[in-house]
């Protein structure tokens, strides 16, 4: 028995499908979950606790998943068509997914737009019977391999032009916290070395501190686990730290944090949207950051760095009080 479980995505839709995924590993203890997805995500799919083993697929261009039929194929990717008829041409015994009448599927619940990503695959699942808490998107600590502890990492890069703030913004944010005694690192992608190389420079830091393109999704996952603070765009770091309860400042573009942001109540993830800017919150712009980004500045994001880690030290000094309960969602990654 076996459940197949398409998400051919990144690492923040990934996070954002925690949940869903343990409600699925609830639902079904016995059966092989497999996760249709980029291989190189498989250290994070392993840190989700929910996923045995991942079945590589980059995109929905290619013309099946490479598995014998599923008894359940759970479409975790879109509204469809192709990722339906993608899940279809493997005949599941059983398929969940949103209602799309393009591909001949009229199961399911109906797509809303205006939705957080956690909640959309949670109501998915509840739809089919299924249990699946949206705060539950703590992840497993991994196995450190020499990542520098407590650092505070500045994440300038996003594969989107507009979720991408000012280089100049983020080398100044580094500056002022190396100043004030930060351990301050530079992470990104192979391709977003250069930028990164920028903010190093930019900020005075060391080249040492530029770690972009250094290292695979497992170590930039324990980097994150250990950091004291991450200050980022709305790319999928951010969800890593909302993973570990790392104190965060994330800046958001085109997209509301209504629908990629930390969950509320959680004080030491700090969001920073110019939503008056917004214009359509799910329009993009060819070049530069979108205006609702654009228009946060420097003093916001070192006033949302105190605050986010003043709401971190608030709960690291909970948790050491006898007889507290821990916070849901800070510090509280459970080991493999």
């Amino acid at each position: 028995m076996s459940v197949l479980v398409l998400r051919a995505l990144g690492i923040g839709d990934l996070a954002t499908a925690v949940p869903a995924l343990r409600g699925l590993r609830g639902a079904r203890p016995t059966e092989e979950i497999m996760l249709a997805a980029p291989g190189w995500l498989a250290p994070l799919a392993d840190l989700t606790g929910a996923v045995d083993r991942v079945v590589p697929v980059d995109s929905l261009r290619v013309r099946t998943v490479p598995v014998a039929p599923p008894q359940l194929a759970v479409n975790l990717h879109g509204r469809g068509p192709q990722s339906h008829r993608l899940l279809a041409r493997l005949r599941p015994a059983e398929l969940m997914a949103y209602a799309n009448p393009a591909a001949g599927f009229l199961d399911g619940p109906r797509w809303e737009q205006d939705e957080h990503e956690v909640h959309r695959w949670c109501r998915l699942l509840a739809w089919y019977g299924i249990a699946a808490h949206p705060t539950d998107l703590d992840l497993h600590t991994p196995v450190r391999r020499g990542d520098p502890m407590g650092a505070t990492i500045v994440h300038p890069g996003s594969k989107d032009p507009a979720r991408r703030w000012s280089p100049r913004g983020f080398a100044e944010v580094a500056r002022a916290l190396s100043a004030s005694g930060h351990h301050v690192v530079v992470t990104g992608g192979p391709g977003e070395r250069p930028v990164a190389t920028l903010v190093t420079r930019l900020a005075g830091l060391p080249d040492s501190a530029n770690l972009a393109g250094c290292t695979d999704l497992g170590e930039l996952a324990a980097l994150v686990a250990d950091a004291r603070l991450l200050v980022s765009g709305d790319t999928g770091i951010a969800h890593l730290a909302t993973g570990y309860g790392t104190p965060s400042v994330v800046l958001f573009g085109p997209v509301p944090p209504a629908w990629w942001g930390p969950p509320p109540g959680r004080p030491w993830h700090q969001v920073l949207w110019h939503g008056e800017h917004a214009g359509r919150p799910g329009a993009s712009t060819a070049t530069g950051a979108h205006p609702a980004l654009a228009a946060v500045t420097v003093d916001e994001v070192l006033e949302a760095v105190d605050r986010a880690l003043a709401a971190g030290d608030e709960q690291v000094a909970q948790l050491a009080a006898p007889g507290r309960d821990e916070p849901v969602g800070y510090r509280h990654a459970a080991t493999p």
